[in-house]
């Protein structure tokens, strides 16, 4: 499903399959890597589904397919990482120089998940629709986020994951579109409060 929608996306700017398929097994690679167990296609995939009711454009588009391309829980650049990654691949199709900043743009957005327009709000809110799913999904989130972080000890962890999901609970809204909020704000409020709790109790 991925490869056939990524695919339909570059042939909108270029006929060149050599490089689009090279892209895309670009992207299957690095969200395959043996580090990312909840950053993978299966992400990606899910995004798409909670958009389903949407049309969405090309920014939103290739927003989805590089957004966390570059993935290290080592560093703190990722974004910038993958925004200049989406920019040196989208050249490559011809994309339009404005439509490669947009994309840059928004990428750069998921770093603070803070923005005004409803545009990049409804990509900010898709990437943390996680946070609102079912108990049961959010449950698979914690091991699979924890999993990514294994090179941190507990402690040292469970202080920062505390701290972002602290961030998440002071604001007013989690999800800035209309949408978004009416289906996710409050199972998302209440999987973080319980997710806090099991923070504070071990």
């Amino acid at each position: 499903m991925l490869e056939d929608k990524f695919k339909l996306l570059c042939q909108n700017f270029t006929h060149n399959t050599k490089i689009i398929n090279q892209l895309w097994l670009e992207i299957e690679r690095k969200y395959s890597e043996k580090n990312r167990h909840y950053h993978t296609l299966n992400h990606l995939e899910n995004i798409y589904q909670v958009l389903e009711p949407f049309k969405l454009d090309a920014l939103l588009e290739f927003s989805i397919f590089y957004h966390d391309i570059i993935y290290n829980v080592k560093v703190f650049n990722n974004e910038e990482q993958s925004a200049l990654f989406s920019q040196k691949s989208m050249k490559q199709l011809g994309t339009p120089i404005k439509l490669q900043e947009e994309v840059f743009n928004l990428i750069m957005e998921t770093k603070t998940h803070q923005t005004n327009c409803e545009n990049y709000a409804l990509f900010i809110d898709a990437d943390l629709a996680i946070l609102g799913s079912s108990s049961e999904n959010y449950q698979k989130y914690i091991i699979n986020i924890r999993k990514e972080y294994a090179y941190y000890s507990d402690k040292v962890y469970k202080n920062s994951r505390k701290k972002v999901l602290e961030s998440f609970l002071k604001k007013e809204r989690i999800y800035k579109s209309k949408h978004f909020y009416e289906y996710f704000e409050e199972q998302a409020r209440k999987n973080i409060e319980s997710e806090i709790n099991s923070l504070s109790i071990h």
